[in-house]
C-alpha cells in the first residue's frame, strides 16, 4: 500500500514477519539488504529520530550511539546520517540487520511511508523471486554464442547513441558542449503517481509548465506521501498493481528530462549497469514514427532502425519476457492509442501483422503482441488525461530537481563557486525564477540568461531578470548580442524574428511542436546561425531521411508566438487568437498569456525594442484592454479551489504586467481576498506580495489551510500592515513567524484590525514577542489564538499587554491554548483591569473548580464583557451552573 494511511501491526503480525525473514540465510537477507539499501536511507532521513528511538529500544544501538547519529544529522544533514546508520547496522551483524527490518516493520503503525511500505511489501510478497531476478539482472541470461555476438553489438550501438550528452549551444558558440553523460547527469525526482486519472492532468501541466510545481508537493510530501523510484527500479515490484510490471508510463511536463532519463536508462543497459534480465532493449522516439508511413509491422520497424539484428530477430522475438520496448514522447504521436477495451479488436497478434504504429504500440501494452515483454513510454501528462486508469502497471512521474539538484546544476554550469553561489542565490530569493528551476530546460535558459548579470564587470543583480517574461527577454537579447558576426539590422532583424514568431504561432494554435522544410518555407523563415539559439536542427533519423526543425524549448515557442503581435500587430489575427485562448483547455494557452501581458510594459520589452524597433502601440492597447476585463469578482466569488487557483492565475498574468493602475482597476478598491484551502507556495506568495503591493488597502486577506509556512509569510509580510481583516489559520507557521507578523503590525500606518492566528504552531516562545508587538500597535481589535500552545508561561507574558490601559483588544480567543489553574488568577486580574476587551474565548483549556473565585471575580468586576466562553473545561456541573448564575442582562456566559 504506497499511500500516507498507517498500517494497523500487532504483536503477532511483527512475529509472523521475524519469521519471515528467517527463511532467508544470512547472505540472502544481507543481498536483499544491498539491493533496499538506497530505499532504507530514503525512508531513514526522512525521519531519522523516530528510528534511532526504535533500534534504542530493540538494543541495537546504545543511546549514547544514537545521540551520535542525531548531533551528525543537526550538524550536516539528514541524507549522511541515515547513509552512515544504515551501513553500520549492515555491516555489524545479521542478528543487527534483522533488527533493523523488524523495528522497521514496527513502526508501521506509527509512520506511514510509501517507500517503507514498497519495501515491505515487496520482501513479503515477491522476496525469493527478487532475489532469482537481481541475479538475473546482475549478469543477464545465458545466450547461445552468435546471439550473444549480436547483443554486443547491439549494445555497442546503444552506447554510441547514448554515451554522449549535447548541451544546448550557448550563445556565441559555433556548437554546444558534449560530455559523457556518465558525467554531468543529475539525477531527476521520479516519483509514483498514485493519483494517476483522478487529477486535471491539463491543469497539474499548465502549473507545472509555468514553474509552479507545488513547493509543499515536492519538499514536504515526497518524503512523506509520494514513492520515490529511482530509474533502475521502474520494472521492479510495483505495491499498487501487486506484480511486478511490465508496461510503465513515465510522466513529466515539456523539458523536465523524459528524454535524457531514458537516455541514461539505456546507457546504464548497455553498459551492464542495471536490467540485465532483458536481453534486448529497443528505443523509437514518436517523433520520428511520425515519419515512418501510415502503416508497419513490428519486424520491419525492427530491422529499419536496428538492421544489424535483422539476421537474428526471429530468434530474438522468441523469448519476449527478455526484450523491452521503449517509447518516447507519446505527446508528440499524432494519432493516439486504441487502449480502450472496446479498441481490443484492433490490436495486433504477431510481430508480422502490419498496423498503424499506434495499434503495434497499444498491442505491446496489451500483452496481444509478444506476451511477456515490457514496454517503457514516457509522455506529457495532457496525453494520458484521456486513458483508462490501470491500463499500465506503473505511472511514475518526473518532478525534476529539488535544491540540491538545483545548486549543482549552477555549479555545472558556470564552473564558478562564486558566480554560481550568486546567481542562484538570486534565483532563490526570486522565487519566480526558482519555481522554474525545477525543470532543468529552465535552468538551462535560467542560467544562459543570467549569465552576463553575474559575469561581467557592468552587470549587477539590480538588472537581472524578476519575471518570468524578463527571463526570456534577456535570453533573446544575450543571444543576439552574442551573435555579432551573424546577426541581422534592425529592419532585418525585426522582419526574422516576425516570420518565426508567425511559424511559433501556428505551431502554438496547431499543436505542431515538430516542423519540416515545408513549414518553413511557407513562414519564409531561413534556417541560419542566428537562429539556432531559438529554432534547433533535427537531423535525418533511420525512420525518417527528412531534417526536422522544432524551437529549443516550448516555452520559446510560446514566447515568440506572443512576441509577434507586438512586431506585427494584426487586428484579426490578434483576435482570432485571444478567441481560441479563452475557448481553450484551461491552462494550454497559460504560458503564451503571460507573456502576452509581460511584453505590454515598456521597461520590460525595452532590451528587446533596441534590436527590433518599437512594439506596437495598438498591440500594446489591446492586451492591456484584455487585461483588464478579466472578471476578479467572478472567481472571487467561488469557493472551490479550482475558481481560486485560477484567480492565482489571474494574478500572475498581473505580476508579468507590472502594471500598478491596472492590478488597482482588477481587484478594485478595498478588496476582499480569499485563497483558504488553496496550497499556495512561495511563488505565489511573492505574486500575491505585488498584487498586494499595488493595492492602497486591503479590506480582508484570507489565507486559511494554504500552507504558507515561514518562507511564504517572509514574502507577504511587507504588505500586510495595508490589509484590515487578516486571516492566517492553520498554516504551520511557527515560531519565528511572530517576527514576520510584527513588521506588520508595529508600522505607524498598519490597519490591521482582526488577526487570526489559530491552529499554527505557536509556541510560549514565542509570546513575549507578540507581547512586545502588541504593546506597539493602535490597531488591533480582535486577536486569535486558538489551539497554539501558549501554556500558562506564554499567557503570562500577554497578560502583561492585556492589562495595559492602551490595549484596545475588543475580542480575543484563547481556546485549546494549554491554559490551566495555574494562570488563571492572573489572567482575571489583567482582564479585570481592561476595559475594553467584550469577547473572551477561553473554552478547550484544562481550567477546573480551583479558579471558580477568580472567575467569579472577574465576572463580577468585568464590565465590558459582553460574551464569555468557558466550554470545554474540567468545571463541575456545580460550578458551571453557580458561574453561568452570574450572567447579568446583555452578557452571555457559554459552557
Amino acid at each position: 500500500m504506497a499511500s500516507n494511511q498507517r498500517r494497523a501491526v500487532s504483536d503477532g503480525d511483527i512475529h509472523a514477519f521475524r519469521e519471515h525473514l528467517g527463511n532467508f540465510t544470512p547472505g540472502e537477507l544481507m543481498r536483499l539488504s544491498e539491493h533496499f539499501r538506497p530505499d532504507l536511507v530514503y525512508v531513514i532521513e526522512n525521519d531519522i529520530l523516530t528510528v534511532l528511538q526504535e533500534l534504542t529500544a530493540r538494543r541495537v544501538l546504545t543511546a549514547q550511539q544514537a545521540q551520535g547519529y542525531s548531533d551528525w544529522e543537526k550538524n550536516h544533514d539528514s541524507t549522511r546520517a541515515a547513509e552512515g546508520l544504515v551501513g553500520d547496522i549492515l555491516a555489524k551483524s545479521y542478528a543487527a540487520g534483522l533488527e533493523l527490518w523488524t523495528g522497521l516493520f514496527a513502526l508501521q503503525s506509527r509512520w506511514a511511508h510509501p517507500n517503507l511500505h514498497g519495501m515491505l511489501d515487496e520482501i513479503i510478497q515477491n522476496g525469493q523471486n527478487l532475489l532469482k531476478e537481481n541475479l538475473l539482472n546482475e549478469h543477464g541470461h545465458t545466450l547461445e554464442a552468435e546471439l550473444k555476438a549480436c547483443q554486443e553489438m547491439h549494445k555497442a550501438k546503444l552506447r554510441d547513441l547514448t554515451g554522449l550528452m549535447k548541451e544546448n549551444k550557448t550563445p556565441g558558440q559555433s556548437e554546444g558542449e558534449i560530455f559523457p553523460i556518465a558525467s554531468r547527469y543529475v539525477e531527476l525526482k521520479v516519483v509514483s503517481d498514485r493519483h494517476f486519472m483522478k487529477q486535471t492532468h491539463q491543469e497539474h501541466e499548465a502549473l507545472a509548465a509555468a514553474g509552479e510545481l507545488n513547493e509543499y508537493r515536492l519538499q514536504r510530501r515526497v518524503k512523506s506521501e509520494l514513492e520515490r523510484i529511482t530509474p533502475d527500479r521502474l520494472f521492479r515490484w510495483c505495491t499498487r498493481s501487486r506484480r511486478v510490471p511490465l508496461s510503465v508510463m513515465v510522466s513529466g511536463v515539456a523539458g523536465v528530462g523524459k528524454t535524457t532519463l531514458v537516455q541514461k536508462f539505456i546507457f546504464d543497459w548497455a553498459v551492464g549497469e542495471h536490467y540485465q534480465k532483458f536481453a534486448f532493449v529497443f528505443i523509437f522516439k514518436f517523433r520520428d514514427l511520425n515519419t515512418v508511413g501510415e502503416k508497419r509491422s513490428l519486424e520491419s520497424l525492427i530491422c529499419q532502425t536496428y538492421p544489424l539484428l535483422r539476421d537474428k530477430l526471429p530468434t530474438v522475438l522468441e523469448d519476449p519476457e527478455k526484450l523491452l520496448f521503449i517509447f518516447d514522447g507519446l505527446d508528440e504521436s499524432r494519432t493516439d492509442l486504441p487502449l480502450r477495451k472496446e479498441e481490443a479488436q484492433k490490436l495486433c497478434l504477431k510481430p508480422g501483422d502490419v498496423k498503424p504504429i499506434s495499434v503495434i504500440v497499444a498491442s505491446l501494452v496489451k500483452q496481444t503482441l509478444l506476451k511477456g515483454c515490457s514496454v517503457l513510454l514516457t509522455s506529457r501528462p495532457s496525453k494520458l488525461a484521456g486513458l483508462e486508469a490501470g491500463v499500465f502497471h506503473r505511472v511514475a512521474n518526473i518532478v525534476g530537481f529539488l535544491a540540491k539538484e538545483r545548486e549543482r546544476y549552477f555549479f555545472t554550469f558556470f564552473q564558478d563557486e562564486r558566480v554560481s553561489r550568486e546567481a542562484f542565490a538570486y534565483v532563490r530569493d526570486s522565487q519566480v525564477l526558482y519555481t522554474l528551476c525545477y525543470n532543468p530546460s529552465y535552468c538551462w535558459i535560467t542560467c544562459t540568461a543570467l549569465k552576463p548579470c553575474f559575469t561581467s564587470q557592468a552587470g549587477k543583480p539590480q538588472s537581472a531578470p524578476k519575471t518570468v517574461t524578463q527571463l526570456f527577454v534577456s535570453y533573446v537579447t544575450h543571444i543576439m548580442a552574442n551573435h555579432t558576426q551573424e546577426r541581422p539590422e534592425t529592419r532585418s532583424m525585426r522582419d526574422t524574428l516576425t516570420r518565426l514568431g508567425w511559424l511559433a504561432e501556428y505551431g502554438i494554435k496547431n499543436h505542431i511542436l515538430v516542423f519540416d522544410l515545408k513549414y518553413l518555407r511557407d513562414f519564409k523563415v531561413e534556417f541560419s546561425p542566428f537562429l539556432t539559439g531559438f529554432l534547433v536542427e533535427n537531423p535525418p533519423t533511420d525512420n525518417s531521411s527528412k531534417v526536422t526543425y522544432s524551437f529549443l524549448h516550448l516555452t520559446i515557442q510560446e514566447f515568440f508566438a506572443a512576441l509577434v503581435h507586438y512586431l506585427d500587430y494584426k487586428e484579426d489575427r490578434f483576435r482570432d487568437t485571444m478567441a481560441k485562448a479563452r475557448t481553450c483547455k484551461e491552462g494550454d494557452y497559460e504560458i503564451f498569456s503571460r507573456f502576452l501581458a509581460g511584453l505590454s510594459h515598456p521597461a520590460t520589452r525595452m532590451p528587446l525594442e533596441k534590436y527590433t524597433g518599437k512594439f506596437s502601440a495598438e498591440a500594446t492597447r489591446q492586451v492591456i484592454g484584455w487585461l483588464s476585463e478579466m472578471n476578479y469578482e467572478e472567481l472571487q466569488s467561488r469557493d472551490e479551489p479550482k475558481g481560486k487557483r485560477r484567480l492565482m492565475n489571474i494574478f500572475n498574468l498581473l505580476f508579468e504586467s507590472r502594471n500598478s493602475q491596472l492590478v488597482r482597476d482588477v481587484v478594485g478598491k478595498d478588496p476582499q481576498l480569499d485563497f483558504s484551502d488553496l496550497y499556495l507556495m512561495p511563488v505565489d506568495c511573492t505574486v500575491l506580495a505585488y498584487v498586494l503591493k499595488c493595492c492602497e488597502e486591503i479590506g480582508c486577506l484570507v489565507l486559511e489551510s494554504c500552507f504558507i509556512q515561514n518562507e511564504g509569510l517572509e514574502r507577504l509580510s511587507p504588505e500586510l500592515h495595508k490589509v484590515r481583516e487578516l486571516s492566517l489559520l492553520d498554516n504551520y507557521l511557527k515560531n519565528p513567524a511572530i517576527k514576520e507578523i510584527g513588521k506588520a503590525l508595529v508600522l505607524p500606518n498598519c490597519r490591521i484590525e482582526a488577526l487570526s492566528l489559530g491552529k499554527n504552531m505557536f509556541t510560549e516562545e514565542c509570546c513575549a514577542d507578540l507581547a512586545s508587538v502588541l504593546q506597539n500597535n493602535r490597531t488591533l481589535l480582535s486577536l486569535d489564538l486558538k489551539k497554539n500552545k501558549l501554556g500558562n508561561r506564554g499567557l503570562s507574558y500577554l497578560s502583561r499587554v492585556i492589562e495595559s490601559t492602551e490595549c484596545k483588544l475588543q475580542k480575543l480567543v484563547l481556546q485549546g491554548t494549554g491554559l490551566s489553574d495555574e494562570s488563571c488568577e492572573s489572567l482575571c486580574s489583567a482582564l479585570s483591569k481592561n476595559s475594553s476587551l467584550r469577547h473572551l474565548n477561553l473554552s478547550a483549556n484544562v481550567f477546573t473548580d480551583r479558579c471558580a473565585e477568580h472567575l467569579h471575580f472577574l465576572i463580577l468586576t468585568s464590565l465590558s464583557h459582553v460574551e464569555l466562553r468557558l466550554g470545554l473545561n474540567d468545571f463541575s456541573p456545580e460550578v458551571e451552573k453557580q458561574l453561568k448564575s452570574l450572567q447579568r442582562e446583555g452578557q452571555i456566559i457559554h459552557f
